[in-house]
């Protein structure tokens, strides 16, 4: 979750791994598992400059990831999670099932 958490600070430039490693003090090995494991679900993306690897998030996945995990908050009373910042997406229709449309990479 940090490592994820910085790449999102950082925006869409992204962090070289090694940038990465030294600013959350992280070993080489458990790092590599880790941006391994992000980048496979797709979560990051991973390019290559020069002899380093810069990994982003990808935050097309990100939207899609947290409206996939919200799309039915609240037992249809979206006012419940106001102070998400999804919430503006998390309305329900009459019925109470919500509108919210998100797609959603499984395997």
């Amino acid at each position: 979750m940090e490592i994820f958490r910085l790449l999102v600070r950082q925006g869409p430039s992204g962090m070289a791994a090694g940038e990465i490693a030294s600013t959350l003090n992280v070993p080489s090995p458990t790092l590599s598992f880790h941006l391994g494991l992000l980048t496979r679900s797709g979560l990051l993306r991973c390019r290559r400059d020069g002899r380093s690897l810069v990994y982003a998030v990808n935050f097309d996945v990100m939207r899609d990831l947290l409206l996939f995990l919200t799309k039915d908050c609240c037992q249809g009373r979206p006012e419940l999670c106001a102070g998400i910042p999804l919430a503006a997406t998390c309305t329900a229709d009459a019925s109470g099932k919500s509108r919210n449309k998100a797609k959603v990479r499984h395997g």
